[in-house]
């Protein structure tokens, strides 16, 4: 009777090499959304160095730019890559289209630049384009066909993050369910990404819920600061806080839907430094406050009162001011840096004074940049053979 020993050995292998490759899109609590819509922010290169200086690992950008993925190329950082809102349709309308997408801005740069998800389309339910709408199941479909016949499903989670507009109500928390009008399109990917395993992912910000009612809104309840808080009068949860709260009232909504199960990530928050006249609450003082004490909670993993074993899970927005963006001035205000790359406000980043300096020389690549990022049915497959072929 042969041995077995060769067989547990290669399975061993299977089991922490499966630790190896099978990467979740976020480490740790705490991301940035590195947004480029500005003519005078630094090079990616130099985007690359701040990150690093300042310990943020985890960074999403809303296209797949080459320039961005060849930056972080060799950096040890976390990104997600955005299927833009432009190409949607066009990715809904082809698998092969989806696959040359998937192979030109994903396969061929791993695994030296470390793509760990793709966010496809942004904020499109709610957003008025109901073609648009309809395409992002599709689009999300087969980007996922593609991903999985290159063997890559196990490595990159698919995404789309969603504002508060697919919401019908979202207070008291416990009350909040989908708007109706977008439910038709939001069913078919909760159902779809509840198989797949990917989360919820939305995008929150309590400063444009308080400029729209700042007579009824304690700031404080806004910023984390210290104040009475709120009782759902429901679940008789307790909020000290609007950022737990409407991550609660997705949730709520979720539970209402039938998706218990799914977990709520959240892909953008933050706090405007200026904006308009009539953009109350929009100062440098309140955005310190808010992503101070952002990053604060984050830090302590900890999860909301509804799902207090969950430990929330934040992409902060945005890393710099953009000058180039349309709209209100606050949307050319969120930036944690100026232009110029000095703190828009301190919020206590350390490794700022280094961030100038150049790259170092010896890229940080860990051994899974050496060809180890292979699929566990490759990995197995081979182990097999070998064990076969030594018998």
């Amino acid at each position: 009777m042969r041995s077995l020993a060769p067989v547990v050995r290669c399975l061993l292998l299977v089991t922490t090499l499966h630790g190896i490759w099978t990467v979740r899109a976020f480490t740790g609590t705490y991301g940035v959304n590195y947004g480029r819509i500005a003519d005078n922010i630094p090079s990616p290169e130099k985007v690359v160095s701040l990150l690093k200086a300042v310990k943020i690992k985890n960074v999403k950008i809303y296209d797949s730019d080459h320039d961005v993925l060849t930056a972080f190329k060799g950096s040890g950082l976390e990104l997600v890559v955005g299927l833009s809102n432009d190409h949607v349709k066009e990715v809904n309308a082809s698998e092969d289209r989806a696959m040359e997408w998937v192979k030109e801005n994903v396969q061929s740069w791993l695994p030296d630049t470390h793509i760990r998800g793709i966010a496809v389309g942004n904020e499109v339910l709610g957003g008025g384009d109901q073609d648009l709408e309809a395409a992002l199941f599709g689009a999300i479909k087969n980007v996922y066909k593609a991903l999985s016949r290159l063997q890559l499903a196990d490595l990159i989670q698919i995404s789309s993050p969603h504002s508060q507009a697919v919401f019908a109500n979202s207070y008291p928390p416990s009350n909040c369910t989908f708007n109706d009008s977008i439910f038709q399109y939001m069913k078919p990917i909760l159902d779809f990404f509840s198989n797949i395993g990917s989360p919820f992912s939305l995008n929150i910000y309590p400063f444009i819920a308080y400029k729209s009612d700042p007579q009824h809104i304690d700031l404080n309840y806004a910023l984390f600061q210290p104040n009475h808080g709120i009782l759902d009068p429901i679940t008789n949860l307790h909020y000290d806080n609007m950022f737990d709260a409407e991550i609660d009232a997705a949730y709520a909504a979720l539970d209402a839907a039938g998706y218990g199960k799914m977990v709520v990530e959240v892909t953008e928050t933050g706090w405007a430094s200026s904006g308009d006249e009539d953009e109350t609450g929009a100062s440098p003082q309140n955005a310190r406050t808010y992503n101070y004490n952002l990053r604060k909670r984050l830090f302590k993993r900890k999860g909301t009162p509804r799902r207090p074993k969950i430990v929330i899970k934040a992409y902060m927005f945005a890393l710099f001011n953009e000058d180039s963006k349309p709209g209100l001035s606050s949307e050319k205000h969120y930036g944690l840096f100026k232009a110029d790359g000095s703190i828009s406000y301190d919020i206590g980043l350390s490794g700022l004074s280094t961030w100038h300096a150049s790259s170092s020389s010896h890229s940080l690549k860990d051994f899974s940049t050496r060809g180890w990022l292979w699929p566990s049915s490759l990995v197995l497959a081979t182990c097999i053979w070998i064990v076969l072929l030594v018998q």
